[in-house]
């Protein structure tokens, strides 16, 4: 089943540990992750509902409540589930949307979660229908349904679950049920996070991977992160990389720039399919505005990969806008590409 457990206990020192990693997770990416609230950097807003919940949480000796976070991709959703079931103590059990296909695929995980343990599903707005149906008793009762034999000799059974807490993640919210969404306790959206933000996260990281760099290096590698930690992290092992066998094993500004220019990332942080996207609403539908299927066939890119991961940051800086009638380039956009509007 394309799911793991992780298992989080305290040893007297306090230490936190975990029995298994999610088979998905790069054991490298995993280790930049924060294991705690402590270390985490950025959206002060969500973190402080989280302490306050799971302090009360813990006060009254309950599971946490249902949480969902959404936003776009890489701005901390799994960290977050990851410090949560790591501040109550608990075991984290992972799975996603897409991974659930039948009902059973559900009950089992629900069957076998111990007292206050943390479900957390990624891509929750994936979840097909007929699963969805069986969360919906679990969140509010903490039960199941079982349904034996079909016609009239069918019988139901209720199985009652431990009490859990359900952590849900999405970059498509817009997308959920309303059923489903209302039960959710707590929903937080994930906002970009800022360029001295990423700079601390990008000293913390680099610091943890053994590699120097100084504040102008930190800084430019900021700048073309996109907002996004993941970015952020992602790119430093690049440019990490290129230091040791093209520089001189040291993270400066200048070594920044070369290596992200091998990346295809330039100053804005686009990467060459943001560029290609602009290009093709400016080059082939005159700036636009034109619907996101025919920009998607274009440039022969799932439609999905477009609205999560391209989108959401351009719309940000402002290269392109969004209307009734489709997509358009900005000023901006004709600007970053050195392009003249067609009168």
């Amino acid at each position: 089943m394309p799911d793991d457990i992780i298992t989080f206990s305290s040893d007297k020192q306090g230490i936190v540990s975990k029995s298994t990693l999610p088979v998905d997770d790069d054991p490298a990416i995993l280790s930049l992750r924060p294991g705690h609230f402590s270390e985490y950097v950025g959206q002060e807003g969500v973190v402080e509902t989280l302490k306050i919940a799971i302090e009360a949480a813990k006060l009254r000796k309950e599971p946490l409540d249902h949480v969902l976070f959404h936003g776009p991709p890489g701005l901390g959703k799994t960290t977050l589930a990851h410090i949560i079931a790591s501040e109550m103590n608990v075991s984290l059990r992972i799975t996603s949307g897409p991974a659930l296909e039948k009902g059973g695929d559900l009950l089992g995980i629900l069957t076998h979660l111990e007292e206050g343990d943390i479900l957390f599903v990624d891509e929750i707005h994936r979840t097909p229908k007929a699963v969805e149906e069986f969360l919906y008793p679990a969140m509010e009762d903490f039960c199941v349904d079982f349904i034996f034999d079909k016609g009239i000799n069918a019988r139901s059974h209720r199985y009652r679950l431990n009490r859990f807490a359900l952590v849900g993640a999405t970059t498509r919210v817009g997308l959920l049920s309303a059923p489903l969404r209302d039960r959710f306790g707590i929903l937080r959206g994930l906002e970009f996070y800022t360029e001295n933000q990423l700079v601390e996260i990008v000293k913390r990281s680099a610091a943890l991977l053994n590699i120097k760099i100084d504040h102008p290096g930190a800084s430019e590698l900021s700048k073309r992160s996109r907002g996004t930690p993941r970015i952020v992290n992602r790119l430093l092992k690049r440019v990490r990389d290129y230091a040791q066998v093209r520089g001189s094993g040291s993270i400066t500004e200048k070594t920044v720039k070369t290596a992200l220019y091998l990346e295809g990332v330039d100053d804005k942080g686009l990467t060459k399919l943001d560029r290609s996207y602009l290009k093709t609403i400016i080059n082939f539908y005159n700036g636009g505005p034109v619907g996101i299927e025919a920009i998607s066939a274009t440039l022969q890119e799932e439609t999905d990969t477009l609205v999560d991961v391209v989108e959401p940051y351009l719309l940000k800086v402002g290269m392109t806008t969004r209307t009734s009638s489709g997509r358009k380039a900005s000023e901006a956009a004709y600007k970053h590409l050195g392009l003249e509007r067609i009168k």
